[in-house]
């Protein structure tokens, strides 16, 4: 006999049977993840500012709320993607004029500071190695030095007194802005002569930094030089030569408020 048992098939007849919800299952887990792309995707789009509050939302959705009543909402709406135009915090968006309107002080007050260096002819040997330019962190003044030692003699930390006049006029025109003042001493890499005594690029950088202090202050305003500092040769202007003498500079910062 043949002990193979026979394969018994059930069939239900009438009507059509139910067709199973895998379908769905793969449908869904589809819809997610194309939710998961586009939500990534809008995201990457913001700038900074919307992130950081949208971040601080999920972070402590009720301190958040707290910190920004009046219903205003991180989350942009449907409209404003569209748009292109994402909508952003007030704080952001007065930050974002506050800078616009300092840099147009800065541009004003480089103009300002070039005329009055071209126009003076007892700077006329100065003025070309005067560097003006609105930097990252504000409006940066570099006394780049020369040759024959315009601004300071070598191993000196006293202004000649050309250069002492030269930072007379900048600081008329930087103490029309209401920015405080940095001040750096720079070196080349030449180490100071009789360096041995303990006095190096160190103490001469900060001595000369503190130098076009005493030379500002008296025309700024009140507290406006809020900080001296000497490099030595850590931030060299001309790092493919370290011992040029371009790399001997006074830099004055106006900082972004």
């Amino acid at each position: 006999m043949n002990d193979e048992r026979p394969i018994i098939k059930v069939v239900k007849k009438g009507g059509h049977g139910h067709h199973g919800g895998a379908w769905k299952v793969a449908y869904a887990d589809f819809v997610t993840a194309m939710m998961a792309f586009f939500l990534v995707m809008w995201i990457l789009g913001l700038n900074q500012d919307t992130r950081k509050a949208i971040a601080a939302y999920f972070q402590d959705p009720s301190g958040f709320l707290k910190s920004h009543a009046g219903g205003i909402s991180p989350i942009t709406t449907n409209r404003e993607i569209t748009s292109g135009q994402p909508s952003i915090l007030p704080s952001a968006t007065s930050a974002i004029k506050a800078r616009e309107r300092e840099s147009q002080r800065f541009k004003e007050a480089k103009k300002a500071l070039e005329r009055k260096i071209a126009g003076a002819p007892e700077l006329k040997r100065l003025k070309q190695h005067v560097r003006i330019e609105i930097a990252e962190n504000g409006l940066r003044i570099e006394l780049v030095e020369a040759s024959e030692s315009l601004f300071f003699r070598t191993g000196v930390a006293s202004l000649t007194p050309e250069a002492a006049r030269l930072l007379r006029l900048v600081g008329q025109e930087l103490a029309k802005l209401p920015n405080s003042i940095e001040i750096e001493g720079h070196t080349d890499r030449r180490p100071y002569v009789g360096g041995e005594s303990g006095y190096s690029n160190w103490e001469l950088s900060a001595d000369r930094a503190n130098s076009a202090r005493q030379a500002l202050v008296p025309v700024l305003r009140s507290g406006q030089v809020t900080q001296v500092s000497g490099y030595a040769d850590q931030r060299l202007r001309n790092p493919q030569d370290p011992y040029h003498y371009t790399n001997r500079r006074v830099s004055i910062l106006v900082r972004y408020s």
